[in-house]
């Protein structure tokens, strides 16, 4: 296993999870439902399901497309959703 790789990819998604609507929906079902087990079972399960998906394309899609392009798309990507953010459009 490569430590470096699952360290960075923790803490990605740790940071980019952090506060987001998902932790809100589970705050949300733990507080109506009063059973954190529970919430917490069915959140990690959802999580699991998405993670597995996202890799499942990620790998598909480096059959197909050089990662260069990739990153480049992506970075593209990132910067006009920061303008659009910026200018108050998204």
């Amino acid at each position: 296993m490569d430590w470096k790789i699952l360290i960075a990819t923790f803490t990605s998604i740790f940071l980019a999870e952090l506060g987001d609507k998902t932790q809100i929906a589970a705050i949300i079902m733990t507080s109506k439902t009063n059973k954190p087990l529970t919430v917490f079972t069915g959140s990690m399960i959802a999580f699991a399901v998405i993670t597995i998906l996202g890799v499942t394309f990620g790998v598909a899609l480096t059959k197909f497309v050089p990662i260069n392009y990739i990153k480049f798309l992506s970075a593209i990507a990132f910067i006009a959703i920061g303008i659009l953010i910026l200018t108050g459009k998204y």
